[in-house]
């Protein structure tokens, strides 16, 4: 495919037609739902396949219904998103008009990733539909059959002007992302969302970055640690670790840590009497990824930290043919080790022991900004300090991802976990240009004064306006001393 080409004829028909209705940016948002749903045991089929082993519960749960309620969200406050925003309302008695109008940028262009590779293409062409825009996607190369069956079915509900599909490896990735789009969506790693946004840098397109990082654990020392080690194994698992919102290390009061590991342990068996042969145990991607993460616990290993494989009896793990790796556990980790700056994106936990919250704080605070922060325990003033101190594109208390609950709540990163955000009003916002729009009928002009000839009047008046501009500021000053 010419990716060139269909930006071309979707810029053509976007110039042609003009900002849509809101009528027909539901419409759309509305095909984009009944693709997936119409679609979603083969949707599900595509990624078990391309994973190798991946519940299809799981991904039934995580791909197509955690998506609906901000789908629909979306799609319900279209019109009133697109209102326009009168302003200086009292100066139209006068003869000045005032206002903003949301418009769409015009082409949209989204890089999908592997590990959710049909919700994270969906949500974001559903926003950048809401705010009146045509989108270009560019699914993973790392999930085939789940890329090749989103381009086969995407015709079937849309003319490629207003929505297209393009396949293929990194070489098409890299094309895609120095193309001239009015905007570009990157899902992934931040060393790949770097190369992103330098080649749209190349046309100053902007650039949204959803990508990932370390995300930390705080269990308090008034946590339920029973239920806080039991919720923190579990989302350590959601998808094999393969989730950007993943609990990455815990840092767990000094005093309990042998005992929050012990019910880590055995929420782990529980889950998972048995692996290999197991359909619920998610497999790593592909082996790049597999023997990544094994090289990870490996290093740890080496340089001496304590590692602790929850197997189950008789099976020998990590397991190379069905790509699977033991839940692990890993203790005693310092900064020789490449577990302790890398993101781990499996099934593995570092657990950190602490003494005071500050502690925990400052650690978090020398390393990127993570895209989410976890706390678990009561709502009190240590975490009210966890969350005025620390930097995270999200924070989330007592629960997996439960800063991603509402449908209106905005999703992104900050710093290197990210730039921009949507869901909700902020993906509505990230694809749209808020245009002010100001018109006089007034007998006399406001701007044009800043011409010469300046007469005596207009310099004496500009005089006491900035005397008494300065004397009010000092007077704020003064006050606020």
């Amino acid at each position: 495919m010419d990716t060139g080409a269909v930006l071309q004829r979707q810029r053509q028909a976007f110039i042609a037609d003009g900002p849509p209705n809101a009528a027909v940016r539901r419409n759309r948002i509305d095909r984009l739902l009944a693709l997936v749903l119409d679609n979603s045991d083969a949707f599900v089929d595509a990624m078990a396949a391309d994973f190798g082993t991946r519940p299809r519960a799981g991904t039934l749960f995580t791909e197509v219904l955690g998506m609906i309620s901000v789908i629909e969200h979306t799609r319900a406050h279209v019109p009133q998103w697109m209102r326009t925003t009168q302003l200086m309302r009292a100066a139209r008695l006068f003869g000045l008009r005032a206002e903003v109008q949301p418009s769409p940028l015009g082409v949209v262009g989204i890089i999908g990733p592997w590990n959710f590779p049909l919700n994270l293409v969906v949500l974001p062409a559903t926003a950048a539909f809401a705010a009146g825009n045509r989108v270009i996607i560019k699914m993973s190369e790392v999930t085939p059959r789940t890329a090749d069956l989103m381009a086969a079915t995407v015709p079937k509900y849309f003319d490629p002007t207003e929505l297209a599909v393009v396949t293929g490896g990194a070489d098409v990735a890299a094309v895609f992302s120095a193309l001239p789009f009015d905007h570009l969506f990157f899902t992934g790693s931040p060393s790949v969302g770097a190369l992103v946004q330098r080649a749209a840098a190349e046309n100053l397109v902007p650039v949204t970055l959803e990508l990932g990082g370390k995300n930390p654990v705080v269990v308090s020392r008034d946590a339920d640690l029973k239920r806080a080690a039991t919720r923190i194994a579990q989302g350590r698992m959601i998808n094999g670790g393969q989730v950007c919102v993943c609990p990455d290390y815990v840092f767990v009061p000094d005093d309990r840590v042998d005992a929050f590991v012990s019910v880590a342990k055995a929420t782990l068996r529980g889950m998972f009497p048995s692996i290999v042969d197991n359909d619920d145990y998610c497999s790593s991607v592909n082996e790049t990824n597999f023997d990544r993460v094994v090289g990870l616990i490996d290093d740890a290993r080496v340089k001496g930290a304590t590692v602790e494989g929850v197997a189950p009896y008789g099976e020998s793990l990590p397991h190379r043919g069905s790509r699977k790796i033991a839940p692990t556990i890993v203790r005693g980790v310092d900064e020789r080790m490449r577990i302790a700056d890398e993101e781990v994106f499996g099934p593995v936990l570092v657990v950190r022991p602490y003494s005071e919250v500050a502690d925990a704080v400052d650690y978090i605070n020398q390393r990127p900004a993570p895209l989410v922060a976890y706390w678990y325990g009561p709502d009190n003033d240590d975490f009210r300090h966890f969350v005025r101190n620390t930097r995270s594109g999200g924070v989330a208390r007592n629960d997996f991802a439960a800063q991603m609950i509402p449908s209106a709540a905005p999703f992104g990163g900050v710093g290197r976990s990210g730039t921009g955000a949507y869901h909700g009003k902020a993906g509505f916002d990230a694809f749209s240009h808020y245009r002010t729009v100001v018109g006089t009928d007034l007998p006399f002009t406001i701007t044009g004064r800043a011409a010469p000839p300046f007469s005596g009047s207009m310099q004496a008046g500009s005089r006491l306006a900035l005397r008494m501009a300065r004397n009010r500021t000092r007077r704020r000053l003064k006050r606020s001393r």
